[in-house]
C-alpha cells in the first residue's frame, strides 16, 4: 500500500504508529496512515484486518 521511500512501517509492524497519514479527520478523532490503520485521538488503533489495539497512553509518575 506505502509508495514512499523508505516505506512506511507495515500494520503488524511494533512501531506502525510511524507511518504517515494519508486521511486526517480531527473533528472526528481520526487518522488513516499509510499502513491501513486507523489511528484514533485516545491513542486506540483499528488495525486493517479489524483487530483493535485498545489505548495506550504513556502511564504519568506522580510525585
Amino acid at each position: 500500500m506505502c509508495r514512499h521511500t523508505p516505506p512506511c512501517p507495515t500494520a503488524d509492524s511494533p512501531d506502525r504508529e510511524a507511518a504517515r497519514v494519508v486521511a486526517s479527520h480531527p473533528e472526528q478523532g481520526w487518522s488513516l496512515l499509510c499502513n491501513g490503520a486507523l489511528l484514533f485521538d485516545d491513542t486506540g488503533e483499528l488495525l486493517p484486518d479489524g483487530r483493535v489495539v485498545a489505548p495506550h497512553r504513556p502511564l504519568t509518575a506522580t510525585a
